[in-house]
């Protein structure tokens, strides 16, 4: 009798209670196939990418909103400190110029050597307030003529001067910082026509004669 040698045809074992699809081998997945779970943390992935380019996308608006917001309020309040300073100045500039009667008063009082007794404390009282306020007089005889500081109440010539300058301080005048609230009155005297061509003559004179006389032709 003649064994038989097991061939390729037979099949192998089967354990009970399974099924022929058990006992077959299973194909190897291809090549660049991507698996299931792969394929779905990408798109996870790129669904978190995006949200995230969203969030930043909404906190560099709302980071500009606040940056304008900031800027805006600094803005408002310079103007509101602007505003107070001006309202300020312009309280004690309409309180200083309703008290420059009375420290004109004290003035001529002085003037006169009237100022004594409690009325000269008083008096020097109220006028080291109002120069802590920043009242500052000016005004001084000899000094030129400007007219966005001075007055001119009175007006004549004078051979003694070489421009239009102030020889007598009738009011003297009030500024608070560099606003004035009060030019100075003032009595001016200008040159006496001719007398600058005069003097230009003699100028000249003397250089010819220091030069040694006119040049002979």
């Amino acid at each position: 009798m003649t064994e038989e040698t097991p061939g390729f045809d037979e099949k192998p074992d089967v354990p009970s209670g399974a099924t022929p699809e058990d006992a077959e081998p299973k194909a190897a997945p291809s090549e660049g196939a991507v698996p299931a779970g792969d394929a779905a943390a990408a798109a996870q992935t790129a669904g978190l990418t995006a949200q995230l380019d969203q969030v930043r996308t909404a906190l560099g608006e709302r980071t500009a909103d606040l940056q304008r917001l900031q800027a805006e309020y600094q803005n408002y309040r310079r103007r509101v400190e602007r505003d107070r300073i001006a309202v300020k100045e312009i309280a004690i500039a309409n309180l200083l110029t309703e008290l420059l009667p009375t420290l004109d008063d004290i003035g001529r009082a002085r003037e006169h050597g009237e100022l004594v007794g409690g009325f000269k404390s008083v008096a020097e009282s109220l006028e080291t307030v109002a120069a802590k306020m920043g009242l500052q007089q000016f005004g001084k005889e000899g000094e030129p003529f400007d007219p966005t500081i001075h007055e001119a109440l009175m007006h004549s010539y004078a051979p003694d001067v070489t421009e239009t300058t102030c020889v007598a301080i009738l009011q003297p005048g009030y500024r608070i910082g560099e606003r004035t609230i009060r030019p100075a009155r003032v009595a001016v005297a200008e040159p006496q026509p001719g007398a600058q061509t005069v003097k230009a003559d003699e100028a000249e004179a003397a250089d010819d004669k220091e030069s040694g006389g006119p040049e002979e032709g």
